[in-house]
């Protein structure tokens, strides 16, 4: 993938640790760090925010996206994701179907495990993500 060549994995990564520090998760403890990459290289931050009602839980990804499109941002080129767990944790449905929105071809990075020394994984959201709805659905049954 060309973005890979540019894209500082590590970096990235350490991004969404230092916002998984922001982390509000009282009820599972389950704290989540996000740094999404725009395509002109800001990195926008996201961290999880839970609610004692689970449903209106905030995702660490979704909350990077709500920050990039408040800031203007809509291209997209990766986000890490950071939980401190031992195994890397991909985005959830829901976040898989936001960040398809904006970046269907947008790379997903995820942390080695916890005490190797080897790179970040980078995979393709599609990956995640096979045959996703996006906004070009809309218009493929309407009649004109």
């Amino acid at each position: 993938m060309s973005e890979s060549s540019t894209l500082d994995a590590r970096a990235l990564l350490e991004a969404a640790r230092a916002a998984r520090e922001q982390a509000y998760a009282p009820y599972s403890r389950f704290r989540v760090g996000a740094a999404l990459l725009t395509a002109d290289g800001t990195v926008i931050p996201g961290c999880n925010v839970e609610n004692v009602s689970y449903g209106l839980t905030v995702c660490a990804e979704r909350v990077a996206v709500s920050n990039a499109i408040a800031q203007g941002h809509r291209t997209f080129t990766a986000v890490a994701i950071a939980t401190g767990t031992a195994q890397a944790t991909p985005p959830c449905g829901m976040c898989r179907q936001v960040l398809f929105e904006f970046a269907p071809d947008l790379v997903v990075v995820l942390p080695p495990p916890e005490g190797s020394e080897a790179e970040p994984e980078q995979v393709p959201l599609r990956e995640f993500l096979p045959r996703g709805f996006g906004p070009s659905d809309l218009s493929a049954g309407i009649d004109p």
